[in-house]
């Protein structure tokens, strides 16, 4: 059965650079060329993650940029959760938990929101929270790999 693996925990050094240094290339020769869409912003924010060596050196500030610029072309409420998780980023975990707010109609019974909300929870200290949204998230989920993640999620948080 495979095992999800968060961005921030992934090996690095295992990604194939010659094809991020590909696709960089043609992002960013493609940015400059004409009118820029949802899709060049989401290839621009992979690029952004996939340039960085370390999950550390992640460029959050341009991703949050990027992601601001998604939310203004784009009423997608996924565009939104991952523009919180960009500001907890930059701005810390209780400014993204802020950036939460309105998507629970949006929403409902998406694991993914429960999911963030959890995270960000745990970072900002909230363990009882945390624990309560990642079993939410759990109980939401089709995906097994997701499923196990977020229950060992809940153990680790509490």
């Amino acid at each position: 059965m495979a095992e999800l693996i968060p961005l921030m925990e992934q090996d690095r050094t295992l990604w194939d650079r010659a094809e991020i240094a590909e696709g960089v290339a043609l992002v960013t020769a493609a940015l400059p060329g004409g009118a820029i869409g949802t899709y060049s912003l989401q290839a621009a924010i992979a690029a952004l993650h996939d340039e960085a060596q370390r999950a550390e050196e992640t460029d959050w500030p341009q991703i949050l940029v990027l992601y601001g610029l998604l939310l203004r072309m784009s009423e997608n409420p996924l565009v939104a959760l991952n523009h919180a998780v960009a500001v907890a980023m930059v701005h810390g975990p209780r400014a993204g938990l802020a950036s939460l707010d309105g998507l629970e109609e949006k929403l409902a019974g998406h694991h993914r929101l429960d999911a963030v909300r959890a995270h960000l929870l745990e970072r900002a200290g909230e363990r009882d929270e945390a624990v309560a949204c990642y079993l939410r998230a759990a109980g939401q989920t089709a995906s097994l790999p997701e499923r196990n993640h977020l229950l060992a999620q809940a153990g680790l948080a509490g």
